[in-house]
């Protein structure tokens, strides 16, 4: 039996719950809910930010997507309607770096409506083509180079159509521990997950999971094969196959992708999504169900994803179990940045009767983790920046601040508070305030001494530097509640496990 039907082979039953009555009620798989309705099933708000009202004209598509998991849908392009791509170009970011053809977001839109109809047409007609993505490359904390692929803005507003048409279908798909970059989910929602799982249930190692290059390394034969699961418009399959084979130009050169996708596009986010749905996340609920002897919790987002497990067995033959099949769809696990840990609310006291020190950490969307105790001595998951994130944004701040050295105090303290209220925006969740403290102080710093720099008289003191760390810096507080209370409140009693 192939890969292919493998992944259309029926479900293994469930395992039954250890504890039976209220135990059992309590102890569901709780990263495998999904969000509440209210999040996934409401009308989408046209803008900027929002994108195109997905429950318009697409409801039909969704209702049979959720009724018939086998379904195909063999009309979808037609839902790419010239509203919906007028949405779409509201919904790009207008400061955003033009793509090859040097069409920034305004140039398109001084015609917009005209530009629209033509592009309209040439899809509808099969006369589009996709233009290569432009080649740059960010540095990542760890100092590496992230390559990335800037599209055209024309390819940008048909790649936000086409996946606003298709979430309405992968979105009754994807199970509920696959977070990253679906409607309704955030990084937040992800980290509250991994939080509760480990909390409520027995996890005693957590598998802290690195996937090499996935991005490069997607293989399109495979996309392909799972995306045909569900799409059988060919027109829409064209316009995919198109996109990921489309290339990259740097530095004037143009390259064949004959893998991957291109990281920074507004499909691959949801091309990512569909092919671990088939490779890791379908495989993972059957593995639980069949192989695990104990608890299991798992929380995914895009590429990064954490598995905790009560037994180390589980957890070794879960690792081993997942190499091999990864290699049969193209990836690989980073064999240093793949760890298995002792963690949870036994490691303290195990590791310790051991002589082994005190329990590791892990690294999830920008927190380390740790095992720690409240002060009434619970134990309780404490999240913190990690470390060399906000080393980076430091730096890349004092950098910033180099620049505008010659603007007026006014504008660069407008500039530092969006900083400042952005870092809070993600980073200040509870037990993290001393962190988020210190990067506050750490900018006041960096502010006075640019300051200090810039004046031959240095009258500049810390009396009046604290008065307009007051002034334009926002204070620190708590801008998150406990996890258990938001995963609660969005999944709890009105989404059934998935």
């Amino acid at each position: 039996m192939n890969e292919r039907e493998k992944s259309d082979s029926p479900v293994v039953p469930a395992k039954p719950p250890n504890k039976s009555g209220a135990a059992a009620t309590e102890a569901e798989v709780v990263e495998e809910r999904g969000l509440a309705k209210g999040n996934t099933d409401s009308t989408t708000r046209p803008g900027r930010s929002a994108g195109v009202d997905v429950s318009s004209g697409l409801d039909r598509v969704r209702e049979v997507a959720r009724r018939d998991k086998d379904a195909r849908f063999s009309a979808l392009l037609h839902h790419v309607n010239l509203s919906r791509l007028e949405a779409a170009y509201w919904a790009i970011r207008p400061k955003a770096a033009p793509g090859v053809d040097g069409v920034t977001w305004h140039d398109y839109g001084r015609d917009l409506e005209e530009n629209l109809r033509d592009l309209h047409a040439r899809v509808h007609s099969g006369a589009y083509r996709a233009s290569p993505s432009r080649r740059v490359y960010i540095e990542k904390a760890d100092g590496r180079l992230r390559p990335l692929g800037i599209a055209t803005p024309e390819d940008k507003i048909l790649q936000r159509g086409v996946v606003e048409v298709l979430n309405a279908i992968y979105e009754e798909d994807f199970l509920g521990f696959s977070y990253g970059f679906r409607p309704g989910r955030s990084p937040h929602h992800a980290l509250d997950a991994l939080v509760v799982g480990i909390d409520r249930k027995k996890v005693n190692w957590v598998l802290d999971a690195d996937i090499r290059d996935f991005f490069t390394s997607l293989d399109h034969g495979w996309l392909e094969k799972f995306l045909e699961h569900r799409i059988a418009d060919k027109r829409v399959l064209r316009l995919i196959h198109k996109w990921v084979n489309a290339g990259v130009i740097e530095d004037g050169n143009w390259s064949e992708s004959a893998v991957g996708t291109p990281q920074g596009s507004s499909a691959s986010p949801l091309l990512a999504n569909v092919y671990l749905h088939y490779v890791l996340d379908r495989w993972v609920r059957q593995w639980r169900r069949q192989h695990a002897h104990g608890d299991l919790v798992i929380v995914r987002f895009a590429d990064d994803f954490v598995a905790g497990f009560e037994h180390q067995s589980d957890a070794r033959q879960f690792l081993s179990d997942l190499r091999e099949r990864f290699a049969k769809f193209g990836l690989e696990l980073h064999p240093d940045k793949t760890r298995l840990i002792e963690f949870g609310r036994h490691a303290a006291r195990t590791r310790a009767a051991r002589g082994v020190g005190k329990p590791e950490t892990f690294d999830f969307l920008g927190f380390t983790h740790i095992c720690a105790k409240s002060k009434s001595g619970r134990f309780w998951v404490r999240r913190i920046t990690i470390s060399k994130r906000m080393r980076a944004k430091l730096h890349e701040v004092k950098d910033q601040l180099h620049r505008r050295g010659h603007l007026p105090i006014p504008e660069q303290g407008q500039w530092l508070a969006s900083v400042v209220r952005g870092h809070l925006a993600y980073y200040a969740v509870p037990g993290n305030i001393d962190a988020v403290a210190a990067f506050r102080t750490e900018v006041t710093m960096q502010w006075f001494k640019a300051l200090r720099r810039r004046s031959q008289r240095n009258r500049l003191n810390w009396v009046r530097m604290n008065r307009l760390a007051t002034q334009w810096l926002p204070p620190v507080r708590t801008m998150h509640p406990l996890p258990s209370v938001r995963f609660s409140a969005t999944t709890q009693g009105r989404s059934p496990v998935r």
